[in-house]
């Protein structure tokens, strides 16, 4: 059987939820659903509000309450949040002359298949593990008659450092170009060194006036200081067998990004987060208010 990453899967079914359930979106993945089999989103549904115990001992309602809570205080915050993050910011670099997006651990990824017009002049780069890559392209090639033209899927294993190899040997991609490169739900995941030899690596394959971008647990994630929604995943993920392995402080941080020529341009911590891209849906819902996870912040870094 194909391995499929849980914490991947977890992630496209709350952008699902999150679209299908609201008139007002933080962030609309329409396509999320579609992505996922009915099993799997029945699934998923059904394991989280059973787990409402874990997550929040003290509920009392619903089953359908239950999974409306799990989804926005535990799964969603951070899907949403970041996804909304990357790709207004994606827009402004495209804007602004970036020529190729390259999407890091791809996962369950949608926005080549609901790619906008301001979108079209750009190529993009799918990076994933093998196994995750095909489990992706066989559910998208049961929704659509075509691959986009603009894009290309590279094969990639991010502990092996085979993906510079893989992404440069395919023929669409410039080491020219300005390039917008999304690390989404990757720092957690790797040791400090294989992070930073991923971001060396990156510098040394774009030019000049190319982004990065990428959320990350603070130092205080995986102490007792962490908050209550941040211990609850790491347990999830340690039960996924994706275990979770680096946190940063803000200045280990700038200059481990320094280290690689990059300079941070843009910096949210939780309460901005919330601010940015939560405010809005939570006047309009204040019943089941969205909040920004307790110790992952966003950052936007540009080589110099």
């Amino acid at each position: 059987m194909e391995q499929k990453s849980m914490t991947a899967l977890i992630s496209a079914f709350s952008r699902a939820y999150h679209s299908l359930q609201n008139t007002d979106k933080v962030f609309d993945d329409y396509l999320a659903k579609d992505i996922l089999t009915e099993n799997e989103y029945e699934q998923i549904s059904s394991n989280m509000s059973k787990g409402i115990n874990f997550f929040n001992p003290s509920f009392d309602g619903t089953q359908k309450e239950a999974l409306q809570w799990v989804v926005d205080n535990q799964l969603s915050p951070t899907p949403l949040g970041r996804s909304a993050f990357a790709e207004k910011a994606l827009e402004n670099a495209v804007r602004s002359g970036a020529k190729q997006y390259v999407i890091f651990a791809a996962g369950y990824d949608t926005f080549a298949y609901r790619q906008p017009d301001w979108a079209s002049t750009i190529q993009i780069f799918e990076l994933d593990h093998p196994a995750t890559g095909s489990d992706k392209q066989k559910r998208i090639q049961s929704l659509l008659s075509e691959k986009p033209a603009n894009l290309h899927y590279v094969s990639a294993d991010f502990t092996e450092n085979n993906w510079e190899i893989n992404l440069i040997s395919c023929l669409e991609f410039d080491q020219s170009k300005i390039s917008f490169c999304s690390l989404l739900g990757i720092s957690y995941y790797l040791t400090k060194k294989t992070f930073a030899e991923t971001l060396n690596t990156i510098s040394c394959i774009v030019p000049k006036g190319s982004v990065i971008i990428f959320d990350y647990p603070d130092e205080d994630s995986y102490t007792t200081k962490a908050g209550e929604s941040t211990k609850k995943q790491v347990a999830l993920a340690g039960g996924a067998n994706e275990k979770m392995l680096a946190s940063y402080s803000y200045s280990e941080l700038k200059n481990l990004l320094a280290d690689s020529n990059f300079l941070i341009y843009e910096h949210l911590t939780p309460n901005e987060i919330t601010e940015q891209y939560f405010k809005k849906y939570n006047k309009l819902n204040p019943d089941h208010p969205i909040t920004a996870f307790d110790n992952v912040n966003y950052c936007l870094a540009v080589k110099n």
